[in-house]
């Protein structure tokens, strides 16, 4: 690879070029050839040189040749060592050379590097790489020109905090630089203090649950003092069950454990689990006391464990309790134990269409007819109404859905169908019991009374046109309600309770014309 000549600067240039001119012109002057020199009386009057007297003019020539060219080689070179720029240099070894000294240097370069604080106005500026930005300042990237800008905070508090002294060292960002170290230290300085502050916020936080919550084993330790044992919902029913089959319990005893009994097995799962372990059949056993009381509170378990659980629905009807649930309200008894024994029966029978048709086998119907028909029990006979409607609207409902979903022959609905509970209802004479309940005095018990009427309509309706009674009632019944209902429209309350009672009562009406 030849060697080049390094660039020059244009005054470089011309100063060299000067200085030659002037080497070029003495070395004309003592080669001059031919030339013919004044005398050496007129030369040293003029104050010239005077050439040796010892050597002749031709002589001379080639010598001061030499020497000038000598004197020109001497000027170059000297000038060319005090501007290195005029060397001969080899490129590939002059840029090796630079690459090394730059990434030796790279790393004090970037400590050393002093970054450029921007100091931001209420404006938005547009901001340079590499530029720093004051703590609180409002940073955006502009979407349209792809820049960073930065302004100042609207509120004064963040205009404050760059100002104020502040506890412990910070950076003095009034200063225009600062190097990249001491952005480092700043930052190891802020976590520390961040990791301080959440420790602070942990312990803190631990004291007050500790201040209100106390641990477990020292729960465990005031418990075993107290003789305290903590049980669980299986094993509180299991002592219940055992304190209310024992003989040698009170009959407080056993009316208190009942009710607490009660309690627990309204969950589905402690009513499955009293069924695991024999309870169930032990309260079942209970609808045999000669106390009414036991009754009472026997059945009062045994709706909550039925209400709305297939599985203890089930064991039940196989454990004899519909059963012993109509012989105690055909029989004489207390009207707070048929309360409760109509309640359990109730449970029994919504959604369990086998317990439908064992309730029709076993006579229910008359059992419920007579408990109608008895003196002072009207609320019994508004709750005997309301389960009939539900019974019936159950029925209908399963055969609606099986409509829908397409299904001819589902077993819930091939067990619906089984339960002959319309006919029964005509034969045993319902039509005209449910008919004379509208003379209830409570809006409550009229408005059960007409949903079952309008339910049974379809199999009573001839029964309805020939009851004159019924049709005196509805108009005395019609005439009240508009008036009700026209008090409540005066009050501002449109389409309220006693406008629905009306107009299920219109309904009848433009039924059996």
């Amino acid at each position: 690879m030849s060697d080049v000549i390094a660039p020059r600067s244009r005054s470089q240039t011309v100063a060299a070029e000067s200085a030659h001119r002037e080497l070029v012109a003495a070395a004309a002057a003592w080669n001059c050839g031919g030339c013919v020199y004044p005398s050496a009386a007129k030369r040293e009057a003029e104050g010239l040189p005077v050439p040796p007297q010892g050597l002749p003019l031709s002589g001379m020539a080639p010598l001061g040749m030499l020497l000038g060219l000598l004197m020109a080689s001497y000027f170059t070179f000297c000038f060319c060592h005090q501007n290195p720029e005029f060397a001969l240099t080899n490129p590939e070894k002059s840029t090796t050379k630079e690459t090394e000294r730059k990434e030796t240097t790279a790393e004090e370069d970037l400590d050393s590097e002093l970054l450029e604080v921007f100091h931001p106005s209420h404006e938005w500026q547009a901001l340079r790489p590499g530029q720093a930005v004051p703590v609180g300042s409002h940073v955006r990237l502009n979407l349209q020109t792809g820049t960073r800008e930065v302004k100042l905070q609207d509120e004064d508090k963040f205009r404050n905090t760059l100002k104020g002294p502040k506890k412990g060292k910070r950076l003095d960002i009034n200063t225009n630089t600062y190097t990249s170290q001491d952005l480092k230290s700043a930052l190891a300085k802020f976590k520390e203090g961040a990791e301080m502050e959440s420790s602070k916020e942990d312990k803190a936080r631990q004291a007050e649950v500790k201040r209100l919550f106390r641990p477990i084993e020292e729960l465990k330790r005031d418990f075993e003092e107290l003789n305290v044992v903590i049980e669980t919902d299986m094993q509180i029913m299991v002592r219940l069950i055992n304190k209310f089959n024992s003989s040698s319990s009170s009959l407080e005893e056993k009316i208190a454990a009942l009710f607490d009994l009660e309690y627990y097995v309204h969950q589905m799962d402690n009513a499955q689990d009293l069924l695991s372990f024999g309870g169930l059949q032990v309260v079942i056993n209970g609808l045999n006391s000669t106390e009414p009381l036991v009754k009472e509170y026997a059945a009062f378990v045994l709706g909550a464990a039925f209400s709305s659980n297939p599985k203890v629905q089930v064991e039940a009807i196989e454990g004899g309790a519909l059963q012993k649930l109509l012989v105690i309200l055909a029989t004489e008894q207390p009207l707070a134990a048929k309360k409760k024994v109509l309640f359990a029966l109730c449970s029994l029978l919504r959604h369990f269409p086998y317990a439908q048709q064992q309730f029709l086998k076993l006579g229910g119907l008359q059992v419920l007819r007579s408990l109608v028909q008895e003196k002072g029990t009207e609320v019994l006979a508004v709750r005997v109404v309301t389960l009939l409607y539900d019974l019936v609207t159950e029925k209908m409902f399963a055969e609606e859905e099986a409509e829908l979903t397409r299904e001819t022959s589902p077993e819930k609905l091939q067990q619906y169908r089984q339960v002959h509970l319309l006919p029964s209802l005509r034969e045993q004479g319902w039509c005209e019991i449910t008919a004379h309940l509208l003379a209830l005095p409570e809006h409550d018990a009229r408005e059960k009374v007409l949903q079952t009427l309008g339910a049974l309509l379809v199999t009573c309706r001839d029964h309805y046109h020939q009851d004159s009674q019924l049709s005196r009632m509805l108009a005395s019944l019609q005439a009240e309600y508009q008036l009700l209902a026209a008090q409540e429209l005066q009050d501002g309350e449109d389409e309220g309770y006693f406008w629905e009672l009306l107009g299920s009562i219109n309904s009848l009406l433009k039924e059996l014309k």
